[in-house]
């Protein structure tokens, strides 16, 4: 089983707009509502794909509630820790004309600390029937950098492999955790660790007990950077570029290394391929959560090699 946390969730919204006219009125159909957050979309690509996954997450006040629901109705396996704040909420507005995404994102609010504690001990005792742990998505204003490495530190005394896509110091902490695997993007990377070249930013990671860095590229791909051989990056990329939404294209990397991990397999240029192939096919589906199933076809038109440095 795959165990994914959600400290910061969110109820999605996402609007398909024909086309966007800056300081127009626009009329819209419905948007679609789902129970977001970076860790569950984790969970719902997993569980599409045939994964046991389990997503634990917090919810609270009315917006907790479609949430929940929401979640209920999905079909993914999932455990819930009642918050007093209410949950966050995100938009995401899709311009079909210009193939553009734009999101804008609510901050979510801290939770108590007997809170944090609830969900961190709902969190370790699932560990105990997993092979992998994912801890994916921001931490709330205000709260304890420390969540994520507390996981990691858990996930590693139980002989559990984890995987952290997270952001700022949360994850400089999580690499000195020693979490298994860290998946920013190339912006995530720059803002934790001042370095704009993603190669050696990895390999600051690495130094600081990180064992494999995937750095996602946007239209560049994706590289890997492992502790066995720092020396050799790898870089994965298509030959072409993908119209679609790309807002769980990260997430859907993220899910196949927790994939990959969860069946044993280690090998950096296996999990960069999986992960980058299934983050392609998340951005043919209009919605987070989802892959395409030309997900085998796109891996199979990665191109994989060596390379020492990317530039912008």
């Amino acid at each position: 089983m795959i165990v994914t946390v959600t400290p910061n969730p969110a109820l999605d919204l996402t609007y398909l707009v024909p086309a966007i006219e800056l300081g127009e009125t626009h009329r819209v159909p419905t948007a679609e509502a789902r129970a977001g957050g970076k860790s569950l979309n984790v969970a719902r690509v997993l569980h599409q794909q045939g994964h046991q996954a389990l997503a634990i997450s917090v919810a609270g006040g009315l917006t907790g509630k479609e949430f929940a629901r929401e979640l209920a109705a999905s079909g993914v396996p999932h455990r819930i820790v009642a918050v007093q704040a209410a949950t966050r909420r995100t938009i995401a507005l899709v311009d079909e004309k210009h193939a553009q995404t734009s999101i804008f994102n609510e901050f979510g609010e801290d939770h108590s600390p007997a809170e944090w504690q609830r969900l961190t001990n709902a969190t370790q005792a699932a560990l105990e029937q997993a092979r992998c742990l994912v801890g994916s998505g921001s931490l709330p204003l205000g709260a304890d950098p420390d969540f994520y490495p507390e996981l990691v530190r858990a996930a590693t005394s139980l002989e559990i492999a984890s995987v952290i896509d997270t952001s700022g110091p949360a994850l400089l902490a999580a690499a000195e955790a020693g979490a298994t695997v860290l998946k920013p993007n190339r912006h995530e990377l720059v803002e934790a660790t001042g370095d704009a070249d993603p190669v050696r930013a990895a390999r600051s990671l690495l130094q600081r007990g990180a064992s494999l860095v995937l750095v996602s590229l946007g239209e560049d791909g994706m590289i890997a950077v492992s502790r066995e051989d720092p020396k050799h990056p790898l870089r994965a990329r298509l030959g072409r570029v993908l119209d679609g939404n790309p807002t769980g294209a990260g997430d859907a990397a993220v899910a196949a290394i927790a994939a990959c991990l969860a069946d044993g397999i280690t090998d950096p240029e296996q999990i960069l391929r999986l992960a980058t192939a299934w983050s392609a096919a998340a951005v043919l589906m209009p919605l987070a959560g989802e892959i395409s199933p030309l997900h085998a076809q796109l891996a199979d038109e990665l191109t994989i090699d060596t390379t020492d440095r990317i530039t912008e």
